[in-house]
């Protein structure tokens, strides 16, 4: 008598914590930074779809693949990328050990700091430049200093460190994958060596899972015998627009469930992502908060723009599409992961 009592006690409290851990699990927010608004909605819905097995949503752990781009969806990329400006703030370095290419341009025109001359340099010479920056040391100088620059370095508006201006929604999307079994990615054009630094301290994203834009590298072995590999200013992927695809197939080796970008150079990693079978998940990011952080576009009338830009045809593709436009200004309640 006193056994069956204490199996219907220890049953009813079984019972009770159930019932009081279900409602606890209902209440908790797994994207607190977002207000409360469609596209909130449709994420959230889309994970418990797809990772609850007794539905015919269900994906296989193994298959659960999110990418995102980094520059404009994960972190601020106005008024320039960080990459391009650690480049530019490279150039007096590599003049001082080249001094030939003090007249040569574009270094010559760098070396000026006018900024509205550096900005109407033509592509082939953004190239150039970045080609020089990015090459001639090893594998593990380029960590190094590019380490040291993220650690030093202030964006010019609110005088912090680029790290600090990620975005907190997206992070919490990050975490939120994750937690429900999914494997995140970084694909983006910038560097893939110069994301790789910090992706893992920043994003909780390890340097094997970041597919960038990468240049060639050749092995060498030094005077103690020690092997080393060298950078060397030769494309192997421009991982942007159909790039994208190319490095998730090269790389991943599986086509995504879920992708976010925020302009052009992201459509055919969406388009790639969306074609594939089952329930799929493509997002695009507007910037359209000036107040908190910028407006372009030219999608609805926003300014337009050299870097990131999101035209009326993406946002016209979009809503054909089904993809989930996130407005900074309407979507999220809070921007940056610190807020000051």
């Amino acid at each position: 008598m006193r056994g069956s009592l204490r199996l219907r006690i220890s049953m009813l409290g079984a019972l009770i914590a159930g019932v009081l851990g279900g409602a606890s699990q209902a209440q908790s927010d797994p994207l607190p930074s977002w207000n409360d608004t469609v596209t909130k909605k449709t994420i959230v819905e889309f994970v418990q779809a797809t990772t609850d097995n007794t539905k015919p949503t269900f994906v296989p752990p193994e298959k659960r693949i999110a990418t995102f781009d980094q520059d404009g969806t994960l972190w601020v990329e106005h008024p320039m990328y960080s990459q391009v400006i650690y480049c530019l703030e490279r150039v007096p370095a590599l003049v001082a050990a080249k001094p030939k290419l003090k007249n040569v341009e574009p270094f010559k025109t760098v070396l000026t700091g006018n900024r509205e001359a550096i900005a109407k340099l033509p592509l082939a010479d953004l190239e150039k430049l970045l080609g020089a920056t990015l090459s001639g040391m090893t594998v593990e100088q380029f960590q190094a200093e590019a380490s040291e620059w993220i650690a030093s370095a202030r964006d010019p508006r609110w005088k912090r460190p680029y790290t600090e201006l990620t975005y907190r929604p997206m992070k919490e999307v990050l975490t939120y994958l994750r937690d429900n079994g999914y494997k995140t990615y970084i694909v983006t054009g910038g560097g893939q060596d110069f994301v790789r630094v910090y992706s893992d301290a920043t994003y909780g994203i390890p340097p094997e899972q970041v597919v960038g834009t990468a240049g060639a590298t050749k092995y060498e072995t030094g005077k103690d015998g020690k092997p080393f590999l060298l950078k060397e200013p030769k494309l192997l992927l421009n991982d942007n627009n159909a790039g994208k695809p190319e490095g998730i197939h090269l790389m991943i080796g599986r086509r995504p469930i879920i992708a976010f970008g925020n302009s052009t150079g992201d459509k055919e990693m969406l388009e790639y992502t969306d074609a594939g079978d089952g329930p799929r998940l493509s997002v695009l990011v507007l910037h359209d908060d000036s107040v908190r952080e910028y407006a372009y576009g030219p999608a609805n009338g926003l300014p337009n723009t050299k870097v990131g830009a999101f035209p009326q045809k993406l946002y016209d593709d979009a809503m054909k599409n089904g993809w989930p436009v996130i407005s900074m200004k309407d979507d999220w309640k809070q921007i940056f992961t610190d807020e000051k």
